[in-house]
Formats: C-alpha cells, sequence, structure tokens
C-alpha cells in the first residue's frame, strides 16, 4: 500500500518536473514523498528489529 502511494507520488513529481509547473508545487510533491519514503523506511526497520529481537532470544 506504502510502496503504491510512493509509486504514485513520484509519478506526480515527475510530471510536475516535465510540465514545468509552478516550483511551490513541485517543492510540494517533493515534501510529500520524501515523508512517505520515510515512512517507508521506518516500517522497514521495525520489522528487521523485530526479526533481530526474536534471534537474539533463541
Amino acid at each position: 500500500m506504502l510502496d503504491e502511494k510512493i509509486c504514485k507520488l513520484r509519478q506526480k513529481l515527475n510530471e510536475s518536473i516535465m510540465k514545468g509547473q509552478d516550483y511551490n508545487v513541485t517543492y510540494k510533491l517533493s515534501v510529500e514523498l520524501d515523508k512517505l519514503i520515510a515512512q517507508y523506511y521506518k516500517k522497514k526497520l521495525r520489522g528487521i528489529n523485530k526479526k533481530i529481537k526474536i534471534q537474539k532470544r533463541r
């Protein structure tokens, strides 16, 4: 789900750049994309940390 949002927003950002839209529009899309990517990595890191904790218990 988060992957799909990232892909769609990345596509919007690319279109904004290619069309030469107003800087503020492009900047806003870029910031939103950065936030989604940060959420994605936080989620992935939580999963990795859980796996590490489970392995340490064994």
